[in-house]
């Protein structure tokens, strides 16, 4: 099937969600946090953000008021209220927030998205899709207005947990309907067929963040994959622009920076996440994100300290 381009979000039902959002978020100190929903998460944030590094899985993302970028390797991806983003694979990114306000905050949900659901909804579908057609790890598009009712209904599930459990795996699997049949369905459909090149690299992918301490062999991620590992770190590169080792060592130092926060002692850190060397560790560290372990990690709790009080 071919994308189909929809219309812009009307204002209204925009407006609705953004209100809804910001009612519901009234009070978060700062950024992301996770709801009752199971992998729904909902943003807010009174201010534009420094660079925030994170591993995106398989999940929708939608902006309901003001503006984002997110970076994966060269390419930047920007999007404002009433755009949405869809991540195809568990991949390291850096996003930064560059619109928000205290008087119009940066409002955002996310909803992570199962492979499976995707596949039995395929199967409904009837769909065909060459294994070889082209894909990437991230897409932007408008948000198709059919899904701002559904999305509606499932924050509205955060005010009535009784009705959750009933509820919220029904409404979840009509978003994902809506999303197959919007502009994002082609790239969705890939991930639910399990022999496409996509859905190989997604489970690449999912095996290394999972397993990031773990020795890295490109020809056991191939025999995963069922590529040769020449053609395996070609499809690797080309979706997530990151080699194999390049992929772990950001995952590795994310998870790090996690730790770091969790008041862990560097060196124990640093052999934790599958390093042997405490100085090469502390390089790495550096180079991405622009501070050593130490000094980063207790800047990170001084933060948060401040957020609490």
């Amino acid at each position: 099937m071919l994308d189909l381009v929809s219309p812009p979000i009307p204002a209204a039902t925009a407006g609705g969600l953004a209100s809804l959002a910001g009612r519901l978020t009234r009070g978060f100190a700062r950024f992301g946090r996770e709801t009752p929903v199971p992998g729904l998460m909902v943003t807010r944030a009174d201010a534009p953000s420094g660079l925030i590094h994170a591993v995106y899985e398989p999940s929708f993302c939608l902006v309901v008021q003001g503006r984002k970028a997110s970076m994966l390797g060269e390419s930047v991806l920007t999007y404002a209220a009433g755009q949405c983003l869809l991540a195809m694979v568990d991949v390291p990114v850096s996003v930064r927030i560059t619109e928000a306000s205290a008087e119009r905050p940066y409002l955002a949900l996310s909803l992570s998205i199962d492979p499976a659901m995707v596949a039995e909804l395929l199967v409904e579908q009837g769909e065909r899709l060459d294994s070889g057609a082209g894909f990437a790890a991230l897409r932007v598009a408008e948000l198709d207005p059919r899904l701002c009712d559904p999305l509606a209904r499932l924050l509205d599930l955060l005010e009535a947990p009784e009705d959750l459990p009933v509820l919220g795996p029904l409404i979840r699997r009509e978003i994902v309907w809506r999303l197959l049949g919007g502009p994002l369905g082609g790239t969705l459909r890939q991930i639910g067929l399990r022999d496409t090149h996509a859905a190989r690299i997604g489970r690449a992918a999912a095996w290394i963040r999972a397993h990031y301490a773990a020795p890295l062999r490109v020809a056991d991620l191939a025999a995963l994959a069922h590529m040769s590992p020449a053609s395996f770190h070609r499809h690797f590169k080309a979706v997530t622009t990151l080699s194999p080792v390049q992929f772990q060592k950001q995952v590795r130092l994310q998870e790090a920076r996690r730790r770091l926060m969790a008041h862990e002692e560097v060196a124990s850190v640093g052999y934790a996440i599958g390093y042997e060397s405490p100085s090469q560790f502390s390089r790495d560290y550096r180079r991405l994100f622009g501070t050593p372990p130490g000094r980063d990690g207790a800047a990170m709790r001084a933060s948060l300290a401040a957020g609490a009080a």
